[in-house]
């Protein structure tokens, strides 16, 4: 655990560190808090809790040398792991004109 002064060199001693994937600031005070979540450089900050991991409801996933540019868990992880393929079948049994074939 460390201690600081005061928020701004809080944020300036996580933000520090060349690693985010996870943060966690203990304080009575929500505009501190709203800071805290605005400026720290990391994947997920914590609010008056222990950073205990990845949330699986919650989209997860570092910044910086913990970072790879995505999130896993969460509905996000479905885009992640996902690669989208346009179909289109025609049951008609006919050849069709392209669009820009005119008649």
């Amino acid at each position: 655990m460390l201690t600081a002064c005061d928020l701004e060199e809080a944020i300036r001693i996580a933000n520090s560190v060349e690693y985010g994937l996870s943060s966690s600031i203990y304080t009575g005070n929500i505009k501190n808090a709203f800071k805290a979540i605005e400026k720290i450089d990391a994947g997920i900050t914590y609010i008056n809790a222990s950073t205990i991991g990845a949330e699986i409801h919650l989209p997860f996933g570092g910044v910086k040398s913990t970072g790879n540019g995505t999130r896993e868990a969460g509905t996000t992880a479905i885009e992640e792991f996902t690669e989208l393929k346009t179909v289109y079948i025609d049951y008609s049994g006919k050849l069709q004109k392209a669009q820009i074939d005119i008649e």
